[in-house]
């Protein structure tokens, strides 16, 4: 019996000596929403690790921006890293997780995005619609109806986007709600919409964010919109049940800092990858490309990220200090 207790001690004690390994065998996840300019930095980072420091790491399908971060939140390995944090349009969230008592961090480094509406330059051309407030014109409206006579058509985003609750505001606000459907639909629906548009020479308008594709892919001009103001932008999340009245924005939004978050967990059981993250940074135009080769010339994107990886070496050591 004595023996027998020494020698479960000793399992014991080296299981405890193995317990941090076990702890990290599982992958490190990171999130895929399913949209090419995230999908470009996720992979990115995801083969970065995978190469530079031999992690296992798996891209997970997710869901709307609050899923994924009540799944960061949980700690739990769900989701580890999310490389697409919208700055002001994400703040509540970051203020909800990444704040005191929170379990993401976010990473300090963080580049430029745009937010506004485009069309085709063409239809802008046309029909001399080059402001926000033609919008509110009925009968250049009209031009985004599908027989040139009654209500316009806008995208405003897809749903689940934090984005699209801000617009719905926006739309009223600038006057031209009334004048069209504001449509919520996937993205990859708004731009097969948008390419159909392009082919016909049919006119056709929409949210729009840079990085992104379609920027490379087509002549998009980006509606005039007042300057930014504080003062004219205040924005209730919709939790609140009477958010849409007690929201009011009247001027564009201001450019957004794009942020990398990643669970506390990860940085304190792998703080190799949290060191790295906290200098991974890009830039408006490679996201750019890199969402170009995933959503329009058809790479896998882990072979878009291969590539970029391949192509931009002082870049990347920058990053890994190799």
């Amino acid at each position: 019996m004595h023996l027998t207790i020494k020698s479960l001690l000793a399992t014991s004690a080296a299981l405890a000596m193995l317990w941090p390994a076990l702890a990290q065998a599982n992958p490190i996840t990171i999130a895929d929403p399913g949209y090419a300019t995230a999908q470009g930095t996720a992979y990115v980072v995801k083969v970065l690790l995978e190469e530079q420091l031999g992690k296992e790491v798996e891209a997970v399908k997710a869901g709307s921006v609050p899923v994924i971060w009540e799944a960061l939140n949980r700690n739990g390995g769900e989701i580890d890293i999310w490389t697409d944090v919208w700055l002001p349009n994400q703040q509540a969230l970051v203020d909800q997780y990444a704040g005191e008592g929170g379990k993401v961090k976010l990473a300090a480094n963080s580049y430029a995005g745009t937010q506004g509406y485009c069309t085709t330059k063409a239809t802008t051309d046309k029909h001399d619609i080059h402001s926000v407030f033609d919008l509110a014109d009925p009968a250049k409206a009209a031009v985004f109806s599908a027989d040139g006579k009654g209500k316009g058509k806008i995208w405003i985003g897809a749903a689940g986007w934090l984005s699209t609750n801000i617009e719905t505001v926006r739309a009223r606000d600038y006057g031209f709600a009334d004048f069209f459907e504001l449509q919520t639909t996937d993205e990859a629906v708004a731009t097969a919409d948008l390419d159909a548009a392009v082919k016909a020479g049919t006119g056709w308008i929409g949210y729009c964010y840079g990085p992104h594709q379609n920027f490379a892919r087509y002549a998009l001009e980006v509606l005039e919109e007042p300057k930014h103001d504080d003062a004219a932008w205040t924005f209730v999340e919709p939790s609140d049940p009477n958010w849409l009245e007690k929201s009011s924005i009247k001027s564009v939004y201001k450019d957004a800092a794009i942020h990398i978050a990643y669970s506390r967990s990860l940085a304190e059981s792998a703080p190799e990858v949290a060191a790295i993250l906290e200098k991974v940074t890009f830039t408006t135009d490679a996201v750019s490309k890199l969402a170009f080769a995933i959503a329009v010339e058809g790479k896998a994107p882990d072979d878009a990220a291969r590539d970029w990886i391949a192509a931009n070496p002082d870049v990347v050591a920058g990053w890994t200090g190799n």
